[in-house]
């Protein structure tokens, strides 16, 4: 783990809690396997897999249901990841 990725991973392990707590169906199953995947790709500053497992997970969070809490910290990790750098979408939103 290096300063950069710090944060970012500190915000990822608040989120992981949450959403293993749900586990039980294969949305959810998938979830936490794809949450723990873009743990690794943080952990290795791979910027591609970051981003495809970013959309993944903000995908499969709004299939479970889309938990508040979950989005919030899912969005925080975002912004940490963002912040230190590492590109978090596939392209530029729309007006930015």
């Amino acid at each position: 783990m290096s300063e950069r990725t710090a944060q970012s991973l500190a915000k990822l392990d608040e989120l992981l809690p949450r959403l293993t707590a749900a586990k039980g169906t294969p949305d959810a199953d998938r979830l936490v396997a794809e949450a723990e995947a873009l743990r690794r790709a943080i952990a290795a500053f791979h910027m591609e897999a970051i981003r495809f497992r970013m959309h993944a997970v903000d995908r499969l969070i709004k299939l479970t249901g889309d938990d508040v809490m979950s989005r919030q910290l899912f969005e925080e990790l975002r912004t940490t990841l963002e912040a230190a750098g590492f590109h978090t979408r596939s392209h530029a939103a729309p007006g930015s």
